[in-house]
């Protein structure tokens, strides 16, 4: 079965060299090129990925550049797109906070660009997803039954340890800190139609499931507006495997929402991965069907256009 990698990043190098001007780099990004993702995917075996921008994304403070950095990046992720439609496949990135702007871009990068969805941060400028004035962006990508990768970033305000990269466990912590804003701001049950992908198996959210559910017991008033409960709304999700392809934390994902909800991911240019060969050799326990499911079955449901060029080229 032919792989697809549903978590790999497009840097730039204009949105690199923009940021490096104006002294917005939070922290070092690596080296990227198109020539050096074709040969991971060559590499590992990946017949197709999907691209998207990863942290620090396109707000920094100020709104008329993050309208700017988001058109160049969703102008450059489907110039990449087109130039192999059959092995790639985009998403885009809106100049949020500003909703209006933000759903402007969401018509462009998905009517006129043809990507194939959206990516959001688990907060821009310490606003979190279900932040009631983003209703309307989700209310949008609701009717469109839209494919969104929700991916971390920093949280507002100074580490905690500041000696410790924020990527090795901050981000993880932001991921849960975004999908318990969205379970209990209501916008999971307003929503249902969104095609939502977790990076990174949930960060720590399926391992935390039962204790996220727990407040419906233990303080009912700030639960209303999750009716069926975080655990049925977790568990319709899907999450990727990004920096995350190992059984440790696969088995409660797999728990959770089940094998066919769950979808290899790389987080290259991030990844950690062997050399050459199976990408994700950590998951070997699990066996060739549910394997099966993860490389390449539970994709198709996330990037149907993608899936059906790839299957047409493999027959």
């Amino acid at each position: 079965m032919p792989r697809i990698d549903t978590h790999a990043h497009i840097l730039p190098p204009e949105y690199r060299t923009e940021l490096e001007r104006r002294d917005l780099m939070a922290f070092p990004l690596p080296p990227w090129s198109a020539e050096a993702l074709d040969g991971l995917m060559e590499r590992h075996a990946i017949d197709a990925a999907v691209i998207s921008l990863s942290p620090p994304g396109v707000y920094f403070g100020d709104q008329g550049l993050a309208d700017d950095l988001a058109r160049l990046v969703n102008e450059r992720t489907a110039e990449h797109v087109r130039g192999a439609p059959e092995r790639f496949a985009g998403l885009a990135f809106l100049p949020l906070p500003d909703v209006d702007r933000a759903l402007a871009e969401l018509r462009y990068a998905l009517d006129e660009l043809e990507l194939e969805g959206v990516a959001l941060l688990s907060n821009v400028g310490g606003t979190y997803l279900g932040d009631p004035s983003w209703n309307p962006l989700f209310d949008e990508l609701d009717r469109r039954g839209a494919y969104v990768l929700l991916h971390p970033t920093a949280a507002a305000g100074p580490p905690p340890i500041p000696e410790h990269p924020i990527w090795l466990y901050e981000f993880p912590f932001d991921t849960t800190r975004a999908l318990a804003s969205l379970v209990y701001s209501g916008t999971l049950e307003r929503c249902p139609n969104i095609r939502l992908q977790v990076s990174h198996l949930g960060g720590t959210a399926t391992f935390l499931a039962h204790r996220l559910a727990s407040l419906a017991a233990r303080e009912p008033e700030r639960a209303t507006k999750a009716p069926a409960g975080a655990l049925a709304y977790l568990s319709r999700l899907y999450y990727d495997t990004g920096l995350s392809n190992y059984e440790l934390p696969a088995r409660p994902t797999i728990e959770l929402a089940g094998v066919e909800r769950v979808v290899f991911g790389s987080d290259w240019p991030y990844a950690d991965l062997p050399e050459r060969g199976d990408p994700s050799p950590g998951l070997g326990g699990l066996g060739s069907e549910a394997r099966e499911r993860i490389d390449s079955l539970n994709a198709a449901a996330l990037v149907p256009r993608l899936a059906e060029r790839l299957l047409s080229r493999e027959r």
